[in-house]
């Protein structure tokens, strides 16, 4: 199976985690006993290069990770994810990447091994997905809706699609933007309108660890119990 390299995000502030983040990063916090960042690199095992992002606590995220195999690109003002990604480029390569969240959970397949193995290199990106009322801790109707060719939409209030955090992207659009600092959604946006943006669903479950009453249910989700 194709290794992409991979894009870990971990710079985040974690504000929503309150006085859990207020010592240390929000990868670092624990989740059934294990750092959050180490749950998301269970899965890095059939990628490429992995870079993970750092900016809050960036010396405790690098001093948890100094024995592992991967790249720190340091952030010293707050990127967000598409400025994040594209100052990390020069360390991940050219061609597609992979993305991964580092706040959430995953059960079932793996999520960047599904991904990996649907892709199709006539695709601008690849998105994996959980229909929103069974993606565990999202708030909202759906992020996107994804039609019968795996081609995605804004789903702009209807009921759909949850983005999980996990995706396979073509990066030449970065280098279009000018600024520093954007979300991914800006690319995604173009690459819907050219009918270049894929969704798949994940086969497994999913959980969001971004606010402290989330982690029992990522818990629980782990431990094969009702969330």
């Amino acid at each position: 199976m194709r290794r992409f390299p991979l894009m870990i995000f971990a710079a985040g502030l974690g504000t929503r985690m309150g006085p859990l983040s207020a010592d240390r990063p929000k990868p670092l916090i624990p989740v059934a006993g294990r750092a959050l960042i180490d749950h998301a690199l269970d899965h890095a095992a059939g990628a490429g290069r992995v870079v993970v992002n750092t900016h809050y606590r960036a010396e405790m995220l690098a001093a948890h990770l100094a024995q592992r195999d991967v790249t720190l690109s340091h952030e010293p003002d707050i990127l967000e994810t598409g400025g994040g990604l594209k100052a990390a480029l020069p360390m991940l390569g050219p061609g597609p990447v992979m993305t991964l969240n580092s706040d959430a959970v995953w059960t079932g397949e793996n999520p960047l091994t599904q991904l990996a193995g649907a892709w199709d290199d006539r695709m601008e990106a690849l998105l994996l997905l959980l229909p929103a009322d069974q993606a565990t801790g999202f708030c909202g109707t759906g992020d996107f809706l994804i039609d019968g060719e795996g081609r995605l939409s804004r789903a702009n209030g209807a009921a759909g699609v949850a983005y999980l955090g996990a995706q396979i992207l073509r990066t030449e659009a970065l280098a279009k933007i000018a600024d520093r600092k954007f979300s991914l959604n800006r690319v995604w946006d173009g690459m819907i309108a050219r009918g270049g943006a894929h969704g798949l669903i994940h086969r497994g479950g999913w959980c969001d660890v971004g606010r402290p009453e989330t982690i029992v249910r990522a818990e629980a989700l782990l431990a094969g119990r009702d969330v």
